[in-house]
């Protein structure tokens, strides 16, 4: 037997609640994991709370992200005793995930924990971190330059936000922050954010053309933000979009993009290819300074994770949850 949080919907409802689960309940896979920490992403916190249909079959364990030990392997990548991490491939949505104490997976999913972070470091970057490095190559790759002008980047006290702006800020591109928050206007500059625009700016209809400005973006909104901030990139600039916190919807032009040559890049951290993600994690032990972590970082057990989901996706939480399974 092993804690976890189960989610099931029944005649009883739907419902999330930390239980003890028979490890023959497990789903298939060729690696066990003993995980030691998992996170608290905008997924899960939609699975947890029943506001979207995440969940794809019941029962669910949650969490998108773990790391842990390999207990049992019949994959020749991983052996008893290595430590591994995973993140997205499906799991929490229609594969037991991270939110307990054991996991039985695919080994293709998972990607040596770089020895540059400790378990629980990792699970402070787990996939909004490994999003945002994701974003960070992809405007590298486009040929986007420190020199070229600002970065603007959304969502900045939150996950992906945190870390991107962080990580930016090292490589030495001058990142402009938009946060719903203003209250946190004082810890989005301390990761390094020369300044800080309140949300708002952006999350009404805008004409197909602005002032150009933003060499770059990361943002993590989508819907008029995301419409707007194309509207207002820089002629070849390169604008990543990794998010929907505020919609799917697009409700922009081809204005940006034919008149400015605009590059709207889609950036998917759930089925990328494992070499890719192995350069995300790499770079990121060389580019975000652990020490950030303090400060983006707050650690929880199971049963605190719960009612934690809400204010998750009520935009309550600043920067990364990580939980500890064993807690």
């Amino acid at each position: 037997m092993f804690k976890g949080i189960l989610i099931e919907n029944d005649d009883a409802g739907y419902r999330a609640t930390v239980r003890d689960i028979d490890e023959t309940s497990l789903p298939e896979g060729d690696v066990l994991v003993r995980v030691s920490h998992s996170t608290l992403n905008y997924k899960d916190g939609l699975a947890i709370t029943g506001r979207a249909p995440i969940v794809r079959k019941f029962p669910m364990v949650p969490g998108v992200d773990l790391v842990g030990v390999v207990e049992c392997s019949m994959n020749p990548e991983h052996k008893v005793g290595d430590t591994v991490l995973l993140n997205g491939w499906g799991v929490g949505e229609v594969h037991w995930g991270g939110l307990a104490q054991k996991a039985r997976l695919n080994g293709d999913w998972l990607v040596p924990l770089p020895s540059q972070f400790k378990p629980q470091q990792a699970m402070g970057i787990g996939t909004a971190g490994y999003t945002a490095m994701l974003c960070v190559i992809a405007l590298e790759k486009h040929g986007v330059k420190p020199d070229d002008g600002e970065i603007l980047v959304t969502g900045a006290a939150g996950g992906v936000g945190s870390v991107a702006t962080a990580v930016l800020s090292k490589l030495g591109y001058g990142v402009v922050a938009v946060t719903g928050r203003p209250e946190e206007t004082t810890y989005v500059k301390s990761l390094g954010a020369i300044e800080v625009i309140d949300r708002s700016v952006f999350s009404s209809p805008g004409k197909p053309l602005g002032k150009a400005r933003w060499a770059g973006a990361v943002d993590v909104v989508g819907n008029h933000v995301l419409a707007n901030i194309c509207a207002s990139t820089k002629y070849r600039g390169v604008v990543t979009s990794c998010g929907l916190v505020g919609g799917m919807d697009f409700p922009s032009s081809v204005a940006p993009f034919i008149l400015r040559g605009v590059t709207l890049v889609g950036i998917d951290s759930v089925m990328c290819p494992r070499i890719d993600r192995v350069d995300a994690w790499h770079r990121l032990g060389l580019d975000l300074d652990v020490d950030i972590l303090r400060a983006i970082t707050r650690e929880v057990g199971l049963e605190e994770a719960l009612p934690l989901a809400s204010c998750l996706l009520d935009g309550k939480i600043r920067g990364r949850v990580v939980v500890d399974v064993n807690r």
